[in-house]
């Protein structure tokens, strides 16, 4: 499975942002599909998730202005970022998940969200 990022930038606090992640290969062995974040000097986070079903999770820093979603014809998921703040400010990275035993997460390339004061 290969995960290709893309969407982040600079963006003043209270604006938006959204991140695409395009999956390609075996996508067939993804039961979920999540975003994850790493600010510098902070363990990375689970942001929020999706599974093939379309249910949804989220940190819970993030609910009610982080929206995921996906579009299974293009087998992409997407993170809509609104009224974003300083402290989203992190490396975004794509992650597809297996419940198969064995199978490891896959992981696209980070994108850096930064967001100003």
């Amino acid at each position: 499975v290969q995960l290709q990022a893309s969407g982040g930038g600079l963006v003043q606090a209270g604006g938006s942002l959204r991140l695409s992640c395009a999956a390609s290969g075996s996508i067939f062995i993804i039961d979920a599909m999540g975003w994850y974040r790493q600010a510098p000097g902070k363990q990375r986070e689970l942001v929020a998730s999706i599974t093939t079903t379309g249910r949804t999770a989220y940190v819970d820093s993030v609910k009610g202005r982080f929206t995921i979603s996906r579009d299974n014809a293009k087998n992409t998921v997407y993170l809509q970022m609104n009224t974003l703040k300083p402290e989203d400010t992190a490396v975004y990275f794509c992650n597809a998940h297996s419940d198969v035993l064995g199978i490891p997460d896959y992981w696209g390339q980070g994108t850096q969200v930064t967001v100003s004061n």
